[in-house]
């Protein structure tokens, strides 16, 4: 195949080396680049408000809106951690079972957590604030917290109209079954109380959405290298992709600008710890996004027809789907070690020797990925794999982004 003018020439430790790409090499590479705006998502209205994203970076850094006072969205994704933990499995008022994702790009996604039981960010950020083993808080309590603060409810009514009285509502409560005290006090509302207080809860993680929207890393020195900059992209990483691309595979699952089909896969990855696999993973997923009330087909979406709600109307549950985690992008993944659901491997270097062999993979029933063979490769192929890996780490946006906002009292 006649080559391009991809052929460079890189000086390393005196000796060049050249690296060349064929006409395919380089159709495979632009499907992967530049990273487009964020997906839009029909189901917030507010997604793209500056308002919004305003009132949602308070609100992510905001530890008061836990059970304890010391635990926000911020405690489980930090910025110089890749937006992610550095843990195994996160921790919070107590330890989950699995690791916490980075948000870097997190708008590209259609489906949330790892096992994709929600299907928008808005739905993702009221999980954690009322699951007890993270920030253990409830919608009731959020909404007197909200209107006990005045520029938190000053913003948030500018956008959402006037928070609810709560003179009649009890102290704590969110949906859960009656043997909890908090889902019993729930039961005990009334069903204008409890559509009041959900609506509040949708509108929090509505702008929460909003500011993760802006949570971008491009311009990596692999898009640099396809926009024309020669010099962007080491031999290395030149030499990873074309094994990316090629014997590896390994965009059969990482694919398009996110580097992620958006789908979910077993790949045998054993459980933290050893033993058999027990996590249903994607197969309890699609059961409880169907029946989660903040799904886009829900009274709380703004888009109850859209794509979205389409997606849910054809959305089936499977055997196969056992064992099954959402693709993770690979963008900026050199930024959010340690890798996997549960943090299994605690370099970039482990995965990739993984795949080369295998070793360790376990397997439920017949549903392990049929496609997923050892790829043997070299040390030095290792290498130059982890080297493209960490040719996808993007720019940051502005710091200012990245920290709380200070009080305009």
């Amino acid at each position: 195949m006649r080559l391009l003018a991809f052929t460079l020439l890189a000086v390393t430790l005196g000796t060049a080396q050249e690296s060349t790409w064929s006409e395919r090499d380089v159709a495979r590479a632009k499907t992967h680049s530049p990273l487009p705006p964020p997906r839009p998502n029909a189901t917030n209205r507010y997604a793209d408000d500056p308002r919004a994203a305003l009132l949602g970076q308070r609100l992510f850094f905001d530890a008061r809106f836990s059970a304890n006072g010391a635990i926000a969205c911020a405690s489980c994704h930090v910025a110089d951690l890749g937006y992610s933990d550095g843990k195994s499995r996160s921790t919070g008022l107590g330890r989950t079972e699995r690791n916490s994702p980075s948000l870097w790009n997190v708008a590209q996604q259609r489906w949330f957590f790892w096992d994709g039981r929600v299907d928008s960010l808005w739905a993702q950020a009221v999980g954690p604030l009322e699951n007890p083993s993270e920030m253990g808080f409830d919608r009731v309590a959020l909404t007197r917290a909200l209107a006990s603060e005045p520029q938190l409810a000053r913003e948030y009514e500018a956008l959402f109209g006037k928070l609810p009285s709560t003179e009649t509502w009890p102290e704590h409560a969110r949906p859960g079954s009656a043997d909890d005290p908090l889902g019993a006090a729930w039961l005990a509302m009334n069903d204008e109380d409890r559509r009041a207080a959900t609506r509040v809860a949708a509108n929090f993680g509505k702008a929460i959405e909003a500011y993760e929207r802006l949570l971008v890393r491009g311009d990596s020195p692999f898009d640099r290298f396809l926009a024309g900059d020669a010099a962007a992209l080491s031999i290395e990483a030149q030499r990873g992709w074309t094994l990316f691309a090629g014997r590896g595979n390994c965009r059969s699952c990482h694919s398009g600008p996110n580097f992620s089909d958006g789908e979910f896969h077993n790949l045998g990855v054993p459980p933290l710890g050893g033993g058999k696999p027990e996590d249903p993973a994607r197969y309890a997923g699609v059961e409880r996004v169907l029946a989660d009330p903040l799904n886009a087909c829900g009274e709380f979406s703004d888009a109850r027809e859209g794509v979205a709600a389409l997606a849910l109307k054809t959305l089936e549950r499977a055997p196969e789907n056992f064992g099954e985690y959402r693709t993770p992008s690979l963008r900026n993944v050199a930024l959010s070690a340690p890798y996997m659901h549960q943090g299994q491997f605690r370099t970039l270097a482990e995965v990739v020797r993984f795949y080369s062999t295998l070793e360790g993979a376990t397997q439920v029933g017949h549903h392990q990925e049929q496609v997923l063979q050892p790829l043997q490769l070299s040390e030095g192929e290792q290498r130059d794999l982890v080297a493209f890996l960490e040719s996808l780490t993007g720019a940051p946006p502005a710091s200012a982004l990245l920290a709380p906002l200070p009080d305009q009292r």
